[in-house]
């Protein structure tokens, strides 16, 4: 065991957690303000609820056993866990690796309520995430991290941070939500603006802090992969941020603070699966990359289709993470990372990317799948979405009993 290694992960987990809240302001600052409890409340009580599923069983689906698909229950609440390392490092204790993915499996759910901000019925949401983690989450955490799963031991695909795990299956989840769900009230006749732009600014600010815990304490260890990793982590979201700016400054005539917290997102979440894999220089590509593809997918797919993405969860991290695992199939090179089997597409090796793209369309697969049987399943109990006279009321009262700003009653429908 190291005590450098332990302390650096703690601090890693720590930050991690951080997203969440970070990820609450996020998503609360770009709602109506009638909505913005809700949507931040959305977020939050999935740190209570995810955490006390993963100390029970989560942990022991996600990581013991040797399945292809899943764990098994060998280590339910823990059970057989002491103070000392475990089977996925020598260097840290064990409990500390249930506590880094643990704020994984927090944050992973979060993300799919931006999809669904506005219209979901509050006791609904949270029947789905928790079954959400059951069905997709854990198989999937197994299958990419654990022992003998099928898309990391058995395909080869590689993973080093959550692109399949935490931001394919989230994304993709969140648009068949919202197709489930129907478009938000007078969707296409009015106006949906961000109704606290520092709000924004803030809480991509918290992510991108955190996303260093994310990315680089993927490493387990305070090594010289963990600076690879941070560095990596950095250079996408700046390349990602500029890019975004740029399009802006085309489209809209001037650079937006909306637009350039978007774009530090998406830098960071294109390079979560391959931060530990390939070359900085390629950190550079896989950002500058991300917001056009993205911006696309927002501003034109969406249009074109009528789904009601409401905060661009799909359009932000599903295509991010989609973007990821190809670019990581593209550029991964087995010197940064002997772990990976094989080198990148443009290192002359074809393997690994054949290997990335089956394991996102089995990611994809497994998502809606799992999604229409979780909504599926909480509909026969409690309607998916409010009613439409508490849909224009607000969120914030009609699910809550609350309001941020008293002051403003009446000024928005």
């Amino acid at each position: 065991m190291d005590t450098g290694d332990t302390g650096f992960m703690l601090i890693a987990a720590a930050m991690v957690f951080f997203m969440t809240p970070g990820l609450a302001f996020f998503y609360g600052g770009l709602v109506r303000r009638k909505n913005v409890l809700n949507t931040m409340m959305s977020s939050l009580f999935i740190i209570g609820l995810s955490s006390v599923m993963w100390i029970m069983f989560g942990y022991s689906l996600s990581f013991s056993g040797d399945g292809a698909i899943i764990g098994n229950l060998k280590q339910v609440f823990l059970n057989g866990m002491g103070q000392g390392t475990g089977d996925y490092s020598d260097t840290i204790p064990a409990l500390v690796f249930v506590a880094f993915q643990m704020m994984f499996a927090i944050i992973t759910p979060a993300l799919i309520t931006g999809s669904v901000a506005g219209r979901m019925n509050f006791k609904a949401l949270f029947l789905f995430i928790a079954l959400w983690l059951v069905v997709v989450y854990y198989p999937l955490a197994h299958m990419v991290w654990g022992h003998g799963g099928f898309l990391g031991e058995i395909l080869g695909s590689v993973d080093f941070a959550g692109g399949n795990v935490v931001h394919i299956s989230s994304g993709v989840s969140g648009l068949v939500l919202s197709i489930m769900l129907g478009q938000r009230r007078g969707y296409k006749t009015q106006s949906y603006r961000t109704h606290n732009v520092p709000f924004v600014i803030l809480g991509a600010a918290i992510l991108y802090f955190g996303w260093f815990g994310f990315n680089a304490g993927s490493a387990l260890g305070a090594n010289g992969l963990a600076a690879h990793a941070f560095i990596t982590t950095n250079t996408s979201c700046a390349a990602a941020m500029l890019s975004w700016m740029l399009i802006d400054l085309f489209v809209e005539g001037k650079p937006t603070a909306v637009g350039a917290s978007t774009g530090l997102v998406l830098g960071l979440v294109a390079i979560t699966p391959g931060a530990g894999f390939v070359p900085i220089w390629s950190s550079f590509i896989i950002g500058a990359l991300v917001s056009p593809i993205c911006y696309f997918m927002m501003s034109v797919v969406k249009r074109k289709f009528g789904y009601d993405d409401a905060l661009d969860a799909f359009g932000c991290h599903g295509i991010g993470g989609v973007w990821g695992g190809i670019a990581t199939g593209i550029f991964a090179n087995r010197s940064v990372n002997d772990f990976a089997r094989w080198d990148g597409l443009v290192f002359g090796d074809w393997h690994l990317f054949g290997a990335q793209l089956l394991s996102i369309v089995i990611t994809i697969v497994i998502a809606i799948v799992g999604t229409v049987i979780c909504a599926s399943v909480v509909k026969l109990f409690v309607p998916l979405r409010v009613t439409e006279l508490e849909e224009r009321i607000g969120l914030d009262k009609s699910q809550h009993g609350e309001e941020a700003y008293p002051t403003f009653n009446g000024l928005d429908s």
